[in-house]
């Protein structure tokens, strides 16, 4: 099982506030309840379920294609 997480883009720095999502689970059933995690609570999961954990980097804004 693998489970990916990526950084919430709106979040600035200093704010007490979860700063990471979980984007998608492969291999394995997992139900969630929350929106926003915190980096702890994630490798958490990840460990009691035996599942990968892969941070996404984020993408750079030139390489982002605007509509």
């Amino acid at each position: 099982m693998k489970i990916y997480a990526r950084e919430r883009q709106k979040v600035g720095e200093g704010v007490r506030q979860p700063k990471y999502r979980i984007v998608a689970v492969t291999g394995g059933q997992l139900q969630v309840e929350a929106t926003h995690f915190r980096k702890m609570e994630i490798e958490i999961i990840a460990k009691d379920l035996g599942a990968e954990l892969v941070f996404l980097e984020p993408v750079p804004d030139e390489d982002k294609k605007k509509h």
